[in-house]
């Protein structure tokens, strides 16, 4: 039976007969070894090594796919899957895993019709059948939604497979408003797994719509147990008391959920109940205002810069960038020392003089790369951006391995708005060695 607890669970290996090919071989293998180790960005580089050398492999790049998944980088991992499909059209795990990036991404009709090519391909595959029932529900196909859990639960895959199936099936039954029906999913689900707070926390609602309330209380006494600090369960449990008229109870839950979220408004409402039933007039009013209080933006910067990097953090992330210089050779045309001389003035915060330095080194070697990209970084410093990605390309033109090009030219795609665009930038940096780009990539790119 195939598990599929972790996408590196499905790390292929292959064994190469021709002794020519002994090397890319045993860069896949460290490839493997490193994804089982977590060190996904040293997987990346082993496969990318891999690829180098046998670019006609399709299980090198599903791997480095499922490294670049793991690493939160989705538009690369796409790419990868895209080559490995190319290469290999009955894989369906390729199929499947390009579908989770295509998730992740919410591209969910595309990433549906690459779960139903994994299934059609591996008809018996519970997995295939759980995440396509999962992009099923996003999508409001509830009742397909739900014979894809019921399917997964037939193909009696591994325990976790089977809990989450029971887990979203119910989710969906009560959507549904099949109350009783997903109770009894949630109930198989905990059976099975019964160390997973949320799940006691949904069966725990729908008990309250069939006013079962004592036993709503029970649920999310157990959801608390395994998580202290869950406002939705002391909400929750403070309705279901309020319901039995436990308003003493009620207010004292009530009191717990906004110690953890002050801007919960149903707590206030609940809460200005509990204290009204309590004769509290002015708590009770007090309260109920605050439930009617228009609610301001509560998210933190990084919710707030999603797909657009602001000036002051574009500005934090390029200054990082290490620019590695190495001295080389003295010529007569001197356009290195105007390189090094520009750089020692950008780093001295004098860019009108660095500006000169660079243009000076560009003129007398028009394809120095470095000075192109130092170039690059004064003008972003200054401002000009649309000059600086020019610059950036230029970079690129001439060594096609520049990371920290890429890096840069995708942190100012972002920050003006091209998101994808950058976004792909900062993949291709990622993939030829420059790991911070990863950190941009999680925050900003999914």
């Amino acid at each position: 039976m195939r598990k599929h607890l972790l996408p590196f669970v499905f790390i292929l290996s292959f064994s190469i007969v021709s002794f020519s090919q002994q090397t890319a071989s045993e860069y896949f293998e460290a490839g493997v070894n490193k994804s089982k180790a977590g060190d996904f960005i040293g997987a990346l580089a082993s496969f990318s090594t891999a690829i180098a050398m046998n670019p006609d492999n399709h299980q090198s790049y599903f791997n480095r796919g499922l490294a670049k998944q793991a690493l939160k980088d989705n538009r690369g991992a796409i790419l990868d899957f895209d080559k490995a499909i190319d290469l290999s059209p009955r894989d369906a795990m390729s199929y499947l895993y390009r579908g989770l990036s295509k998730s992740y991404q919410d591209d969910n009709r595309a990433a549906l019709q690459d779960f139903n090519r994994a299934i059609e391909i591996a008809p018996d595959d519970a997995y295939s059948y759980l995440q396509r029932g999962t992009i099923r529900a996003k999508l409001n196909e509830l009742s397909r939604a739900i014979q894809d859990f019921t399917k997964v639960i037939e193909l009696n895959p591994s325990d976790k497979e089977k809990y989450q199936a029971y887990y979203s099936r119910g989710l969906c039954k009560s959507k549904l408003d099949d109350f009783n029906g997903s109770i009894a999913d949630y109930s198989k689900s905990i059976e099975i797994n019964p160390k997973r707070a949320q799940t006691y926390v949904e069966r725990g609602k729908n008990k309250i719509k069939v006013s079962a309330y004592s036993e709503a209380i029970n649920d999310f006494d157990e959801a608390l147990k395994l998580d202290i600090q869950d406002a939705h369960s002391f909400f929750y449990r403070g309705f279901s008391k309020g319901k039995l008229e436990d308003y003493n109870g009620a207010k004292l839950d009530f009191d717990k959920c906004l110690q953890i979220d002050p801007n919960n408004q149903a707590a206030y409402y609940g809460r200005g109940f509990a204290y009204s039933k309590l004769n509290n007039q002015k708590a009770a009013l007090s309260d109920f205002n605050k439930a009617l209080f228009e609610k301001t933006d509560t998210k933190g910067s990084k919710d707030a810069y999603t797909g657009a990097l602001t000036k002051a953090t574009l500005d934090n992330l390029r200054g990082a960038v290490d620019e590695k210089i190495k001295i080389v050779d003295f010529t007569d045309e001197k356009s290195e020392v105007h390189y090094a001389k520009g750089v020692s003035n950008y780093r001295a915060s004098n860019l009108k003089e660095a500006l000169i330095d660079l243009n000076k080194s560009i003129e007398l070697n028009p394809t120095y790369a470095e000075a192109h990209f130092a170039r690059g970084l004064v003008r972003s410093t200054m401002g000009t951006q649309s000059e600086a990605m020019i610059d950036c390309g230029n970079a690129i033109k001439i060594n096609a391995k520049y990371a920290e090009a890429y890096y840069v030219r995708g942190l100012i795609k972002n920050a003006t708005g091209d998101n994808n665009g950058g976004c792909f930038d900062l993949s291709k940096s990622g993939e030829l060695g420059y790991a911070a780009a990863y950190n941009v990539i999680k925050d900003y790119c999914n």
